[in-house]
């Protein structure tokens, strides 16, 4: 008896040991139980992204047209496909900046009309600001093709309600302006129509994050004396920053990709290529042209730069969830 107590004693450590130790294959099973459960999403995603971006980076390095696409066959030129893009003009004068600026715009109107609808609507009672919050999500809902067609019957030239109104008031006759052979107002319709689709998201996400803000925090700022104004900036915004920072990135990727919108317009599936965008240039390319090892490589440079967005997006997340 006293010798089983003794090595019961001394094994008391070993045998803690041992209770902390976990077997080789229960500790592999427990590491294969996350992926297990991943499996079945990441094998749709490799089917359904990767392997379709892995195919167009295929045809980027090609010279691959209509003919190579009947005859099965393969054309490899290496980088030229890269080099001809980014050495031609028309990338840097016109496709690139309709590109950048185009979403620039609507990333900050979109973030000041959804920041100021947020704002108005925490300023609402319970019944009208669920009220209103249904009927600016029903913006959100109509599909980006429905839409575009609204917009493109409200600025027709000839009949038109913006042409009519102005007619009506007698500021211009219809028919005699065409908004859509101008690079300009051409831009200026769509970026109407993306803010237009892209507010509510902005507006109830950040109504999300007002509605978490104290109260306190606003009382003691204007027992400081602070305006409405410097309460927004000094007490609201600080708080929002990380909701503020998903918010920007998001709709800066969403708007540097944006097609329908563009190509659903008058002159915008290519008959006008002062509207182009690198979207549409590269489904011109494509489909228009035949020439899709030069559509493709189009696709990989827009890839590559949404790519780099997504890494400023995540890495930002990242910072906000160590703060």
């Amino acid at each position: 008896m006293s010798q089983t107590l003794t090595d019961e004693h001394r094994g008391d450590g070993a045998a803690g040991l041992t209770r902390r130790t976990v077997p080789l294959g229960r500790r592999a099973r427990r590491g294969a139980a996350p992926w297990l459960l991943l499996a079945p999403g990441l094998i749709v995603l490799g089917v359904l992204l990767l392997w379709p971006m892995l195919r167009v980076l295929n045809l980027s390095l090609q010279d691959y047209q209509l003919r190579n696409l009947l005859r099965g066959e393969s054309n490899y030129v290496g980088l030229d496909n890269y080099v001809q893009v980014l050495t031609n003009p028309f990338l840097w004068k016109t496709v690139l900046p309709n590109t950048v600026g185009f979403a620039t715009v609507c990333v900050v109107l979109t973030m000041i009309v959804g920041t100021s609808v947020a704002l108005f609507l925490n300023s609402l009672g319970t019944v009208w600001r669920s009220i209103c919050t249904t009927a600016i999500m029903v913006a959100w809902a109509v599909p980006a093709l429905t839409g575009t067609y609204i917009f493109v019957w409200l600025f027709d030239p000839q009949s038109g309600l913006v042409i009519s109104s102005l007619d009506g008031l007698g500021l211009m006759e219809a028919g005699s302006y065409n908004w859509f052979t101008n690079r300009w107002t051409f831009y200026g319709i769509a970026t109407i129509n993306v803010v237009y689709h892209g507010f509510p998201f902005i507006a109830v996400t950040m109504l999300a994050g007002l509605m978490t803000v104290p109260q306190e925090h606003y009382e003691a700022a204007a027992m400081d004396g602070a305006t409405a104004w410097g309460r927004f900036w000094n007490v609201t915004v600080p708080t929002l920053r990380p909701i503020i920072a998903v918010c920007v990135i998001l709709s800066t990727i969403w708007d540097f990709k944006v097609f329908v919108q563009i190509y659903l317009m008058p002159g915008g599936d290519g008959t006008s290529r002062e509207v182009m965008n690198l979207g549409v240039w590269s489904y011109t390319q494509s489909f228009a042209q035949g020439e899709y090892g030069m559509g493709s490589t189009i696709a990989v440079l827009l890839t590559a730069l949404l790519l780099v967005i997504s890494v400023v997006y995540i890495r930002t997340l990242m910072k906000e969830e160590e703060l």
